[in-house]
């Protein structure tokens, strides 16, 4: 392969708390000057001055309001909860107060739980909570970063504790995906989903837009909800490496180049291996899924695969340049790729 663009460091995971992927505010303290909402905006905060309303000035973000002491003496704290849109491992977490100054909380902690099936905010609040991020102090207009390291299990809701009060803009929460396997096995399943738990591993460029992106749930509404790669000026094509969700057998590609109406790719090709059993730095390891196919602008294409062979990964060879809205590898788990997620399941939320 050529040279691949970076692609390391936890904030390069999928954010598992993001709108787009499903992610919610189910509940919060206290939201008297910005939604709790805002946290989870998937687009960069923003901020316009004196922009006052009748509650303050206006923030993309969670404000609270100012705290005092009650009866008791006790100050107190705000938080707000989280259900993930897609439960996993997390890697880390990053608050970020952008645009925050003179009203950012000090100090934050972060806490996670897992609940199955879909509870409400109250069963939630009263489940099992694992300090995962612990009480840290913030600056204002900033993104802090926080790794989470030994905490193997997986999470279905996290918690932000601010001290005592304030605004942040955001909440990230990086971490591997984990998918039930009773949603999947015994399925025809899209095994390149993000979240089935696939991922791209690789990628030869990605100038203007993330490759994970063609994994998402849903339709892309313009080109910067896909993957789009800067102008080519050299010999050669662009192309991306997925680690699908387990080993499988591909029936169908879908191609999508919606939005994509004057840098679509004009070619694509597929091809895959098993891991399991050859190297994805091998370039003779991998074997023809589909050959070079003929794309057209702006248009959601369905490809029929012979289903002759199981692979762990696939890589998508786009030709010479340009990007894709979606890109879905629907066919069946194998039973070595059932009993993996099953097993992965099991050590994780045993």
């Amino acid at each position: 392969m050529s040279e691949s663009a970076p692609m390391s460091g936890f904030t390069a995971l999928p954010d598992l708390a993001v709108r787009t992927l499903g992610g919610s505010v189910i509940a919060a303290s206290d939201e008297s000057f910005a939604a709790k909402e805002n946290l989870l905006n998937p687009w960069a905060p923003t901020f316009r001055p004196e922009t006052f309303g009748v509650k303050g000035q206006e923030y993309d973000g969670w404000e609270t309001a100012r705290r005092r002491p009650g009866e008791d003496g006790e100050l107190g704290h705000d938080w707000a909860v989280v259900r993930l849109g897609l439960p996993g491992v997390i890697r880390g977490v990053v608050v970020d107060t952008a645009w925050f100054t003179g009203n950012f909380p000090p100090l934050a902690s972060v806490e996670a739980c897992a609940v199955d099936g879909h509870p409400s905010p109250a069963e939630v609040l009263a489940a099992d909570w694992v300090e995962i991020v612990p009480r840290s102090p913030l600056k204002g207009d900033t993104a802090h970063e926080f790794e989470v390291a030994g905490v193997e299990r997986r999470f279905t809701h996290v918690r932000l504790n601010i001290f005592p009060d304030g605004g942040v803009a955001r909440l990230r929460v990086h971490g591997d995906v984990v998918p039930d396997p009773r949603l999947l096995t015994g399925l025809t399943v899209d095994l390149a989903a993000l979240e089935n738990g696939a991922r791209v591993v690789e990628c030869s460029n990605m100038f203007y837009s993330a490759p994970d992106n063609m994994l998402f749930p849903g339709l892309a509404r313009n080109q910067s909800e896909g993957w789009e790669t800067a102008r080519r000026r050299e010999p050669g094509n662009e192309w991306a490496v997925i680690r699908l969700a387990a080993p499988g057998v591909i029936r169908l590609a879908e191609v999508d180049t919606s939005n994509l109406r004057f840098n679509a790719p004009q070619a694509v090709t597929l091809s895959g291996l098993d891991a399991r059993r050859a190297s994805p730095e091998d370039p003779s390891a991998w074997r023809e899924l589909m050959g070079r196919t003929r794309l057209q602008p702006d248009a959601r294409h369905r490809f029929r695969l012979p289903g002759d062979r199981e692979v762990t990964h696939v890589r998508v060879d786009i030709h010479p340049d340009g990007g894709l809205a979606r890109l879905r590898l629907f066919g069946d788990l194998t039973p070595d790729g059932e009993r993996l997620l099953t097993d992965r399941w099991r050590e994780l939320t045993g």
